[in-house]
């Protein structure tokens, strides 16, 4: 049966084992950065963790003059402080990693290489946990869990790279490695009735719009026609214009919905059904939630294949992660805002219904925000017939 080849990575391990065997002055050089977890072999984990215990204990081996002799009590009592953590340590593979080791002076390096690897492989770990929260969520209708494991990725990420000693900072990565992926899977059919249902309640009642588009943009929408819909809304609303189902139909139009096959004009017609009506609230913040899941899965896919590519150095690793993570932060506070963690005050001065600079710059990128007077004067121009209980889907009380 032929062996597993040994890799870089294992080879990096042997070799800041071994050095320290030989030399352990050189634990000085380590033990502020390089930590026992960092290690991928138990095996090597537990002899690196007996080393700083007994460090720490002032073993005899540690304490005496630099460049002196290192006695045999060194291997042994390290060996044995291990094996009580690790099984399978023969007293012949201290011998093993002090053979693999080139040059103990270069122990510093080769602890790098083991934090290098360690990074990768943590991103990795972390992307995978990320990405079942997701799929957790996606079938239970939750987003808790993709919430956490987003907040400790995120937090991962800042700790290695101050561990790695480089910034923390996003950065695109190159075309070279915007490797892609495979599409989350498709929205369930509660979610599309969703969509549906929220675009029907902002048709019937457009003044809904106004706090809606502040954390609520086309692109949560899971159908590409949905969107379409959705902007059509936000740009009218924006304008100050009427909205009904002509009105939504001819701005689809003028933006290329219907001659580019996204739409039809039935299809249109049909959300937008004056007599129905409701809260939008409620199905705008499931929208936004299944966005999140939805964008949660794809970023963690895209994550861990930046953590399969040896070739980046940790600091690019990390960079590229950060601004991966980029759209499910923006989720993430759009979603606190609908739940209204961060709900903008009403101004104190100045005309009714005025948006804050802030409002300002949230209806420029949605295309949004209307003043309340001429809201009022666009909600009221033409009477709407009473909802007839037709759909069945209700917004909660």
């Amino acid at each position: 049966m032929q062996r597993a080849a040994v890799t870089p990575l294992v080879h990096a391990e042997q070799a800041v084992l071994g050095a320290l065997f030989l030399d352990p002055d050189q634990l000085d050089r380590l033990d502020t950065w390089l930590r026992p977890e960092h290690f991928s072999r138990p095996a090597h984990s537990a002899l690196y963790a007996a080393m700083l215990k007994l460090q720490a204990a002032e073993h005899p081996a540690t304490t005496a003059p630099v460049g002196g002799p290192v006695t045999l009590a060194w291997i042994t009592d390290t060996l044995q402080e291990a094996s009580t953590h690790a099984r399978g340590l023969t007293p012949s593979y201290p011998h093993l990693l002090i053979s693999a080791c080139p040059r103990p002076d270069h122990a510093p390096v080769y602890g790098r290489m083991v934090l290098e690897g360690a990074i990768h492989r943590s991103v990795a770990q972390h992307a995978t946990r990320l990405h079942q929260a997701a799929l957790a969520d996606d079938r239970n209708g939750t987003v808790e869990e993709t919430l956490h494991h987003t907040q400790v990725l995120s937090d991962v990420l800042t700790d290695l790279a101050r561990a790695w000693g480089t910034e923390a900072r996003p950065a695109q990565p190159p075309a070279a490695y915007a490797q892609q992926v495979a599409p989350p899977q498709p929205v369930s059919e509660q979610g599309l009735t969703d969509e549906e249902f929220l675009l029907g309640c902002l048709a019937s009642r457009p003044e809904q719009l106004l706090d809606l588009v502040r954390w609520l943009h086309p692109d949560d929408f899971a159908d590409p026609g949905h969107q379409q819909i959705y902007r059509a809304l936000s740009a009218l609303h924006h304008r100050g214009e009427a909205i009904d189902q002509l009105t939504v139909l001819w701005e689809t139009q003028r933006r290329g919905a219907l001659a580019d096959g996204v739409l039809d004009s039935e299809r249109v017609r049909r959300i937008c059904d004056p007599l129905l009506g409701g809260a939008a609230e409620h199905f705008g913040e499931q929208v936004v939630q299944a966005s999140l899941v939805h964008t949660a899965t794809l970023t963690a896919r895209q994550v861990g294949a930046l953590a399969d590519r040896d070739a980046l150095a940790p600091g690019q690793l990390i960079s590229y992660a950060l601004h991966a993570l980029g759209p499910l932060d923006d989720l993430r506070r759009r979603l606190r805002t609908a739940r209204g963690a961060e709900r903008e005050p009403r101004p104190s001065h100045g005309p009714p219904g005025a948006p804050s600079p802030s409002a300002r710059s949230d209806a420029a990128r949605a295309r949004s925000r209307l003043t309340d007077t001429t809201l009022s004067a666009a909600s009221t121009a033409v009477p709407r017939p009473a909802s007839t209980g037709r759909r069945t889907h209700r917004s909660p009380s």
